[in-house]
């Protein structure tokens, strides 16, 4: 039972959980740009890939980083180290 609610006890929960599925090349790719204020088709047109092959990547990201929104994706990739930390406080 404590593997199920987490054998670590109190102030595990401040590390982050680790991603179920790795993020594949090129998810990390779209992953870079989405802090940016660019659109989708913006970078596709950067990656030179099709507006629809980033909205997969996106769907994916979310997917993996248990998200719905590009901020939470942003904050979450953050958060795992896999984006730079943002230059402004919150």
């Amino acid at each position: 039972i404590q593997s199920l609610l987490g054998a670590g006890g109190a102030g595990t929960s401040d590390r982050p959980q680790p991603l179920s599925e790795p993020l594949r090349e090129s998810e990390l790719r779209v992953l870079r740009y989405l802090p940016t204020n660019l659109t989708a088709p913006e970078i596709a047109a950067e990656l030179h890939v099709s507006r629809h092959t980033v909205k997969t990547h996106m769907r994916n990201l979310y997917v993996k980083l248990c998200t719905h929104r590009r901020a939470d994706a942003v904050a979450r990739a953050r958060e795992l180290g896999l984006l730079a930390p943002s230059a402004f406080p919150r």
